[in-house]
């Protein structure tokens, strides 16, 4: 995720290392008290989270962790319609047969509706969250009319006057349909990636039209001397009214106004309790954007929210990432709120003081780094909720605000999700993973002892100060990498990290003592990137997913590059394949030889170029070696993909007055999906 001083602070560092034995310490004996795994189903399993801290915060800040939790889970219905248009009208109608259905509850085809129903839930629609692409039930058309059927009309989301017979030949092929809406988001350039893509950002317009649209809008405010570094598009839907292409925009009493309004009622309950006067601003100024629509007012609020450094609640709310838009232009709504972890935060601090040292000695051309890094800080944080994209799959990490221009002019924010990254360790200890994929027993015995402190690094590393490093050449637009934008970002930022997770500063720095925990991190690396990520492609598919094909561009180039030295080899024992790094000083020479041209590529808006790296290095799959790791991998019966449940909170009351905030933590999936479109749905099924 886009969804960071040139000093050394020894101190700073030996402190964070120290508590980074206590904390593991003190987690270590809380691991048999907390259930993380809950279920699995499909190719996902459902997870829970711990929000270690809460009870230590004072009333108000549990306060605003409560008001800002509610605002988070108010713009659900967003993400959704987002995916897909008919999202909405296929969830409530899988929900309504959930609850009303009269007939057989028992049988296989009911549990396979089930699980269909779970991976909607999962994947806020009925694309996959990762590949994009459509996923079919695994019961049948005849049985979903059973269903339908067997459930009261009341239940089910029929339009005004609509009967039961024409509602089931209405939803039927948008369930089953292979040839409807295939893929979400499409990043094949040979077609048009606005017709080709289902997520629900453009109707009834052309690529060639919405390009054409926003070169106007750039045009028309560089003529009036307008700002021209907003970023147009971000809160939008571009339609064509009677020949005329316009935007319909995100606020309230625009589309998705009652959403937003319930959003805006929580933030203005958090309002009165802001921690510090810079988040009292930030609020006021996203509370107006949420009422405005307005861009400028967008980057008023990111500007505000990087000023504030002091809170000890924080969050994030808006439409941000840009995955979701085939064009890279349009926000997908989230939110994620948490409070800082005071100690592991002294990890990221260093990183954060020391931010000018790695820009200065990166290795990418120096007219293409920043001369001064500003107000780059970064945190560790527990996080408190997820929502909308973030909900209930998210990622372990963030950097924003992502306008290149304001993380240059005013600093950015970077956080690594300490308790998310802790519930994934904890929930895969023992199920034979590394051990089936691993290229030997040291490396095996290195990843486990150092993989987990590796891997947060590295997250620190790619959030706090990857995305945050560079700049753009002048006249460069943020979006001149059109469809290959997101992968080249996240392998530009990887690769930032991986560079210097091997660089004798680390140690230097305090933040690890053994240079086997960069070591252990070019081996997850590595064998994630050129193998085992393959687990998340059916056969015959190729990467489409962006920080897929990040890690793929980034082992598969290094592989070949390094061929020569023998750098990476490709071992086949006893029929099983597996890569081994042989040399970890000549990959990080790559490494920093590929994020030279990388950083070149986004500085300069070198699309062609862009195209041939990814094309060539991230996209296809070698199919017998895909064939071998899916049969290696379905023995040992893992999911793939997690997400989670969240934690539940409510007021405690003594009169009118919050006496407390209560935190409960759920571990029925459905329950908690159920209740929040019951409490939490604010927009039409059409």
């Amino acid at each position: 995720m886009t969804t960071f001083r040139n000093i050394f602070i020894m101190s700073i560092a030996i402190i964070g290392f120290s508590f980074k034995q206590q904390a593991q310490e003190t987690k270590t004996e809380e691991k048999d008290k907390f259930k993380y795994l809950t279920e699995q189903f499909g190719d996902a399993k459902i997870l829970r989270y711990q929000v270690t801290g809460f009870d230590a915060l004072n009333l108000n800040q549990k306060k605003l962790v409560y008001y800002l939790s509610q605002a988070a889970l108010c713009g659900r219905d967003v993400i959704y319609d987002q995916n897909y248009r008919f999202n909405l009208l296929i969830r409530k109608t899988l929900e309504g047969i959930y609850q009303d259905y009269s007939g057989d509850r028992t049988g296989e085809d009911f549990k396979k509706f089930e699980v269909y129903l779970k991976r909607v839930w999962f994947s806020n629609g009925i694309h996959h969250h990762y590949s994009t692409e459509k996923f079919l039930p695994e019961f049948s058309m005849d049985y979903l009319k059973t269903l339908i059927k067997g459930t009261k009309p009341e239940s089910l989301p029929l339009s005004k006057g609509q009967n039961v017979e024409n509602f089931i030949s209405e939803i039927s092929p948008l369930i089953f349909s292979p040839d409807v809406a295939p893929k979400r988001v499409s990043l094949d350039d040979s077609k048009d990636l606005v017709f080709s893509s289902a997520s629900n950002f453009y109707e009834g317009v052309t690529q060639a039209e919405v390009e054409k649209y926003y070169e106007n809008l750039r045009a028309a405010a560089r003529k009036e001397k307008k700002d021209t570094l907003i970023s147009f598009g971000l809160n939008s839907k571009v339609v064509k009214k009677n020949g005329k292409v316009t935007e319909q925009v995100y606020k309230v009493g625009g589309l998705y106004g009652k959403a937003i309004e319930k959003i805006v009622f929580w933030l203005e309950k958090a309002l009165p309790i802001a921690e510090t006067p810079e988040q009292h601003a930030s609020i006021e100024k996203l509370i107006e954007f949420y009422r405005t629509g307005s861009l400028v007012s967008w980057d008023e609020y990111n500007i505000a929210w990087v000023k504030d450094q002091t809170a000890l609640v924080d969050f994030v709310s808006g439409f941000m990432e840009v995955y979701g838009d085939p064009m890279a232009m349009k926000g997908s709504w989230e939110s994620i709120v948490n409070f800082k972890d005071v100690e592991a935060t002294k990890r990221t601090v260093i990183l954060s003081e020391n931010a000018q040292y790695f820009e200065d000695n990166s290795p990418v051309a120096p007219e293409y780094r920043k001369k001064k890094v500003k107000g780059v800080t970064a945190k560790v944080i527990i996080t408190a909720q997820l929502g909308g994209e973030s909900d209930p799959t998210t990622p372990i990490g963030i950097n924003l605000p992502n306008a290149n221009w304001i993380r240059k002019e005013h600093g950015s924010k970077s956080v690594t999700m300490d308790n998310i990254t802790y519930a994934y360790d904890q929930a895969s200890q023992g199920n034979g993973f590394l051990e089936e994929f691993a290229a030997s027993q040291q490396e095996i015995d290195r990843v486990k002892t150092y993989g987990h402190l590796a891997g947060n690094l590295t997250t620190d590393l790619h959030e706090c100060l990857g995305h945050g490093s560079g700049q753009l050449k002048s006249g460069v637009s943020a979006d001149a990498l059109k469809n290959y934008h997101s992968s080249i970002e996240e392998s530009r930022a990887d690769l930032f990290a991986l560079y210097y997770i091997m660089d004798p500063i680390m140690i230097k720095l305090g933040l690890f003592s053994d240079e086997k925990v960069a070591q252990a991190e070019y081996d997850n690396y590595i064998r994630n990137g050129m193998m085992t990520q393959l687990v998340r492609i059916q056969p015959g598919k190729t990467i489409e997913q962006a920080h897929m094909r990040d890690r793929a561009l980034i082992s598969h180039w290094i592989y070949e590059k390094g061929k020569d030295k023998n750098i990476i080899e490709k071992v086949t024992s006893a029929g099983k394949t597996s890569f081994r790094v042989n040399d970890y000083a000549g990959m990080r020479r790559l490494v920093g030889e590929l994020l030279r041209e990388i950083q070149r590529i986004t500085s300069e808006g070198d699309y062609d170029a862009a195209k041939t790296l990814v094309e060539t290095y991230a996209v296809q799959v070698d199919q017998p070696l895909h064939k071998e790791v899916l049969e290696r991998y379905r023995k040992l019966n893992i999911a793939p993909y997690a997400g989670f449940i969240n934690p539940n909170y409510s007021l405690i009351m003594n009169g009118n007055t919050i006496a407390d905030v209560r935190i409960e933590y759920p571990d029925d999936f459905a329950k908690q999906m159920l209740h929040y479109s019951k409490n939490f749905s604010f927009l039409p099924a059409r």
